[in-house]
């Protein structure tokens, strides 16, 4: 079964909810935990525990276990393992882009079921031209695996790139949302290959619509509302993955309170996309 495949029954039977397992170092102090890899796995499996039973995809950003060496990432396999166990499709946030043979290794690294830290999806970046994601395309179709890649963030320095035009006239964004609706042409119900667009981006002009999911880290806490996302996607609502992170992690470590702020916002998030 392909990953879009997959993510459009989990989208069903779930909610449109991602849950970001982001171990910031103020959230585990705000949990009363030290910064170290102890407090690292107290939090990151209390989270994973608590909400991979609720949501459709987790997405942990693997910066935050890398920062503490191999332990840390040791940790983030047991994430990984903890939320495929609870039912979650796993998006690891990795934002990989190079050339060639290093390329391959990344895609082999996260793509690969052979990897201890592989996952369903991970996030690209195509900065070096979308051609060299081509590793990233032919590992993900191999394994029945997803691509998001970064079309539209929300970073202050985003548009210096990505608004930029090429000599056609298309934006930068416009060119890597046209390379992704060639990917997943013709499939159903959705396609494997999503793009990465802020829930807070300004009105941007680019039709979003890509015949795949469209990941929107932002919602709630970071300032994404209800409103930009009918704004922002308009008819390619029913694809879009609103990521929420400290939303429901500030209320840890108490697991019934997130459980709760994760039921919650994907009981608002459906009657949006109704």
């Amino acid at each position: 079964m392909t990953f879009g495949t997959r993510v459009h029954a989990a989208l069903r039977e779930r909610g449109p909810l991602c849950a970001g397992i982001d171990p910031h170092a103020a959230l585990l102090r705000d949990w009363g935990l030290d910064d170290s890899v102890e407090g690292l796995e107290r939090f990151a499996l209390g989270a994973t525990e608590a909400l991979a039973p609720e949501v459709a995809v987790v997405k942990p950003q693997s910066a935050f276990y890398e920062r503490f060496g191999s332990r840390g990432v040791a940790v983030l396999e047991r994430v990984i393992a903890t939320a495929r166990e609870a039912g979650a499709l796993v998006l690891l946030d990795v934002k990989r882009g190079d050339i060639g043979s290093t390329s391959q290794a990344y895609a082999e690294a996260y793509l690969d079921p052979a990897s201890p830290i592989a996952a369903d999806a991970i996030t690209v970046s195509p900065f070096l031209g979308f051609g060299s994601l081509d590793p990233f395309v032919e590992t993900a179709r191999k394994h029945d695996a997803g691509v998001f890649v970064l079309a539209r963030t929300s970073n202050k320095e985003a548009p210096e790139v990505q608004a930029a035009r090429v000599d056609d006239g298309r934006s930068v964004t416009g060119t890597i949302l046209d390379h992704l609706r060639a990917l997943n042409a013709g499939a159903e119900p959705l396609g494997s290959f999503g793009a990465v667009v802020g829930a807070t981006v300004g009105d941007t002009g680019e039709d979003f619509a890509v015949n795949g999911p469209l990941l929107a880290p932002g919602y709630g806490a970071q300032g994404g509302a209800a409103a930009d996302l009918r704004r922002i996607f308009g008819a390619a609502l029913p694809a879009v993955l609103p990521s929420s992170s400290r939303e429901l992690l500030r209320v840890g470590p108490d697991a019934t309170a997130m459980r709760d702020a994760a039921r919650r916002t994907n009981d608002q998030l459906r009657a949006l996309f109704a």
